[in-house]
């Protein structure tokens, strides 16, 4: 089995709309078990990555590095700490729950990474309230919160009587259909359309199963590291330093689960 998840929450606030307020907690609903390779040397030492100034062919360390927005081609305007510091959302506990829309009007497109709002405080009156008729009426709620000083737009779900926010895209970053140039649609004719009409239904099963959606690129990759391991090949050991240590730990967590799922 995986490792328990810790129960505390990364964010606590309140859900606010009109007279409405809904004190939550969230939770990710998503975790991630994906194997993680370090670049090494050929004696086995973790390697790091450092700035690199291509014009003096000198190593820059973090005091000489300042960010830049590039305006035109190689001509940047600079951006100070501070500046960025101004730019932040004022701070909040607040989900700002802005309107409601049909269900049928949020494309998977949209959606980015996925969380559970758990009821917080004494009383989740209120909460359950909102998740039955959000889930009876098939609306969802679009809103803003801000988290360590960044500003999320999200789509606000309710499904079993329990609500989830799920970050959306900008506009900006989902492109159109036309952007890709597809060419002008066509249809077949009907000994096509019926041998692919079968060839569905042949491949159709009711529901999915969690079993169908198993990394098993990352399920190869352990059990060939583990075979190698257990052999002793291409294994190197290097000098234990701090950092080494906490990556080392850190990668044999994650195969320890991923093997416990793949059993």
């Amino acid at each position: 089995m995986p490792e328990e998840v810790s129960l505390r929450p990364i964010w606590s606030g309140t859900i606010t709309f009109g007279l409405v307020n809904v004190p939550v907690n969230l939770f990710p609903a998503v975790q991630n078990y994906g194997v993680r390779l370090r670049m090494l040397n050929e004696e086995g030492t973790p390697l790091s990555r450092r700035y690199y100034c291509s014009a003096d062919e000198t190593e820059v360390s973090n005091e000489e590095i300042v960010r830049g927005f590039e305006v035109e081609k190689n001509e940047f305007v600079v951006i100070e700490d501070e500046e960025l510091e101004a730019l932040e959302p004022e701070k909040s506990r607040d989900i700002d729950l802005r309107r409601f829309v049909d269900i049928s009007e949020l494309r998977p497109y949209f959606f980015e990474r996925p969380y559970f709002l758990a009821p917080d405080g004494k009383s989740n009156k209120a909460y359950r309230l909102l998740a039955q008729i959000m889930e009876d009426e098939q609306k969802a709620g679009i809103a803003t919160f801000v988290m360590r000083d960044k500003e999320y737009l999200v789509a606000i779900l309710a499904e079993n009587r329990i609500l989830r926010a799920q970050t959306l895209r900008f506009a900006d970053e989902i492109r159109k259909p036309e952007d890709i140039g597809l060419p002008e649609a066509q249809m077949g004719n009907e000994k096509q359309i019926s041998a692919l009409e079968k060839a569905i239904k042949k491949a159709s099963k009711p529901g999915l199963s969690r079993d169908e959606l198993r990394d098993e690129e990352a399920e190869r990759l352990i059990k060939m590291v583990e075979a190698k391991h257990e052999k002793d090949k291409d294994v190197v050991r290097a000098q234990p330093t701090v950092e080494a240590e906490e990556e080392y730990v850190d990668l044999m967590a994650l195969l320890k689960r991923s093997i416990s799922q793949a059993a």
